[in-house]
C-alpha cells in the first residue's frame, strides 16, 4: 500500500472519493471535498468508551491506579550535608521525604533546609515542619493538607 493510499485511509478521503463522480473542468476546493468523519462528531467521552470497546488487550490497568501503587514515603536522617542530594534524588523521583535533622549539627541542619527548599521550590513542591527538627518534602504529585501548629516547650 503507498504513502498516498495509507494517508486517504487515515482521512477517509478513499470513500468519500468513490462515492462521488469525477469532475474533471471543475475542481472543488480541498476542504470542500472531504468528508467529515463520524468520529469526530463525537464527544471524546464516546471516543473513548468506543476505544475502550474494540481494544482486545484483557490486561489493561490505568494510569491513576499505577501512579498510586508506586507511592512511596522516603525516611531520611541525615548524618552529613552530603546526603542532602540523596534526598533531592528522591524528591526528583516523585517521591516523598520526612527528613529528620535531630542527629545533625545545628549548622549543617540549616545548610541541609535551605539546599532542599531550594529543590521543592525548583519541583513546584512544598516542605512543611511537621516536629523539632523534623521535616516533611513533598513534590507536586504530593498534596499536604492540614497543619502542625508551631507551640513548643521552652527548656529552662
Amino acid at each position: 500500500m503507498s504513502i498516498k493510499n495509507s494517508f486517504k485511509n487515515f482521512f477517509y478521503l478513499e470513500e468519500y472519493e468513490e462515492d462521488q463522480p469525477q469532475q474533471q473542468n471543475q475542481q472543488a476546493p480541498r476542504y470542500e471535498k472531504q468528508p467529515v468523519s463520524q468520529d469526530i462528531r463525537k464527544s471524546p467521552k464516546e471516543r473513548r468508551q468506543k476505544a475502550a470497546e474494540t481494544t482486545t488487550v484483557p490486561n489493561l490497568v490505568s494510569i491513576q491506579t499505577a501512579a498510586s501503587k508506586s507511592s512511596k514515603v522516603h525516611l531520611a536522617e541525615p548524618r552529613v550535608y552530603a546526603e542532602a542530594q540523596d534526598i533531592a534524588e528522591q524528591l526528583k523521583n516523585k517521591r516523598a521525604v520526612v527528613v529528620n535533622l535531630q542527629r545533625i549539627e545545628k549548622s549543617q541542619g540549616l545548610r541541609i533546609i535551605d539546599f532542599l527548599s531550594g529543590t521543592v521550590y525548583a519541583l513546584g513542591g512544598d516542605i512543611q515542619r511537621i516536629g523539632t527538627d523534623i521535616f516533611l518534602c513533598v513534590p507536586d504529585t504530593v498534596e499536604v493538607d492540614g497543619a502542625i501548629s508551631d507551640f513548643y516547650y521552652d527548656e529552662d
